[in-house]
């Protein structure tokens, strides 16, 4: 490659990060956060487990700091479902919303855009034993917890993707 012959960045391009939630977030099953698949299945011995992880649910806001630091435009991060209904399905965790509504308020004081992956690989563990996406009532499943998303943080997320790969 010559790097003298490289074109610059344009300005208008999505410069950012993008992580799971499962795999970064840490805190896994406080604050009301209910088990998901990931929680709950058998790691090889010596296999860290998801309670700490980056531990980003403590220090978001020092990682977007950084994120702004070098330039990026977009963050892209998955919503837990269990962090926001731990069962699935049925009750909404404030505490849950309440994280996320800081993770989208610390990106836009940045100017960074959020952009939102509605499932990672955290099938909650309760919907997981009633079949998971087998089970036909996992789109029902899923349209609520759109919804709860949606009714809470679509006033400032712009960018939703359905399910990552």
């Amino acid at each position: 490659m010559l790097h003298n012959n490289l074109k610059p960045v344009p300005d208008n391009f999505f410069w950012g990060a993008s992580t799971s939630a499962y795999q970064v977030e840490g805190a896994n099953l406080i604050d009301g956060k209910g088990p998901s698949c990931q929680d709950v299945k058998e790691l090889p011995p010596g296999t860290a487990d998801l309670a700490t992880c980056a531990d980003f649910y403590h220090h978001y806001k020092e990682d977007i700091a950084l994120f702004a630091e070098m330039g990026f435009k977009s963050y892209r991060f998955s919503i837990a479902w269990t962090r926001i209904l731990p069962e699935g399905t049925g009750e909404v965790n404030p505490k849950g919303i309440e994280f996320y509504n800081n993770v989208i308020d610390e990106c836009l004081k940045y100017n960074i855009t959020p952009i939102v992956t509605m499932f990672h690989f955290d099938m909650p563990d309760a919907l997981d034993k009633r079949g998971s996406w087998s089970n036909r009532d996992s789109v029902d499943w899923f349209v609520n917890f759109a919804k709860v998303m949606y009714e809470n943080f679509g006033d400032r997320v712009k960018y939703w993707l359905t399910i990552n790969e």
